[in-house]
């Protein structure tokens, strides 16, 4: 796809003290129509008026993202929210998803909810007659949505199908020329997407994407977790075939690199033998080679590049350096990579999911 040229804004403003004024000139833009990148605590977003389908357009058109995948939509007060739903009609649903969002928002959760008729751009619903909401917990995001006013569409601020950006620089270096501006608010947090729920009744809801906010968090909260099949632990390659998405993130790939990549699975030991395997294999062939490991692990793997993602200990850690390291197996030029994987409680289901689309469900068992 041809994109026009853009000149691209740059701010660089404090992360929980944003300079109001560049934030004006950003939000001025998005009132005009424009595609504007920020920081969320999740990732970087790439912004645009959800109400306007020729500015929800240039965020398709800068990514370069499939028409059939819906967007979230970000909001910085509930009377936006509002504007755009209508009452879930299952009885007691609304009163859970009122529960979630006092418990969750601002945060890393997208509530999907029945649409009010015309409130956004039937691009954003990607033609459903529901809308995915949610209240980013960052000080920067808030702040440039109060401002211009608009409740933003904002998928990740990078071009489709790579990983998703958590520095400005990722998104300089993916759109740059491509959209009207970056705010540069310092590195996300959590480092993986929004969880994406649908309240099924008053007690139950359906985890159709995992991210920031765990099954467990969800239960603490009081909510009966089912899974949609694509969604759930262990998830089937195929599960979501013949599907339309009925969230962001359902259907196509994401998150990958741009060397082929492959998940192994197995005891420790058995897991870091058969890498270092494929790993002589594959410089037999000339192949520039990577691993991405645990901290507790890594000192076991001989590649051209080993980079310890995080730590088994601690998995919110591997979760917020998982899109740096993917890049950087792309800076250094790796054409094989082979990463551990680790278990899917907690954050380490959404960790899972994002590994699986990176490798495209190309997963070994040892």
């Amino acid at each position: 796809m041809n994109v026009p040229l853009r000149n691209t804004s740059f701010w660089r403003v404090d992360s929980q003290d944003p300079d109001r004024e560049q934030l004006r000139a950003a939000a001025e833009l998005l009132r005009a129509g424009g595609a504007v990148a920020f920081p969320t605590e999740t990732v970087y977003g790439l912004g645009a008026d959800a109400r306007r389908t020729d500015a929800v357009a240039r965020i398709f058109e800068a990514k370069g993202r499939p028409s059939d995948n819906p967007l979230i939509v970000h909001i910085s007060d509930l009377a936006q929210l509002a504007e755009l739903t209508l009452p879930l009609a299952a009885e007691g649903a609304g009163a859970l998803a009122d529960r979630l969002m006092d418990r969750f928002w601002p945060g890393p959760l997208t509530i999907v909810l029945p649409v009010k008729p015309g409130a956004v751009s039937a691009r954003v619903t990607a033609g459903l007659d529901t809308v995915a909401v949610r209240m980013p917990a960052h000080p920067v995001a808030l702040a440039l949505i109060a401002e211009s006013g608009c409740p933003l569409a904002a998928p990740s601020a990078n071009r489709s199908g790579r990983p998703s950006p958590t520095l400005a620089a990722h998104v300089r270096g993916d759109l740059s020329g491509r959209i009207d501006g970056i705010v540069d608010g310092g590195a996300a947090g959590v480092g993986l997407e929004s969880t994406v729920v649908e309240v099924v009744d008053g007690g139950t809801v359906r985890i159709l994407r995992p991210g920031g906010v765990t099954a467990e968090d969800l239960q603490e909260a009081g909510a009966t977790v089912v899974y949609d099949a694509v969604a759930a632990p262990e998830a089937a390659e195929d599960a979501a075939a013949g599907q339309a998405p009925r969230s962001p993130g359902m259907k196509y790939a994401h998150y990958a690199p741009q060397g082929q990549m492959q998940l192994v699975k197995g005891e420790p030991g058995a897991v870091a033998d058969w890498i270092n395997a494929a790993v002589r294999r594959a410089r037999e062939s000339g192949e520039r080679t990577g691993v991405l490991a645990f901290a507790e692990h890594a000192a076991r793997y001989d590649a051209d590049c080993v980079l310890v993602v995080g730590s088994l200990a601690r998995l919110d850690t591997a979760a917020h350096g998982l899109y740096t390291s993917l890049r950087e197996f792309d800076a250094q030029g790796v054409q094989r990579i082979w990463a551990e994987t680790c278990p899917e409680q907690g954050i380490g289901h959404a960790l899972m999911n994002r590994l699986a689309k990176a490798a495209g469900h190309a997963v070994v068992r040892v």
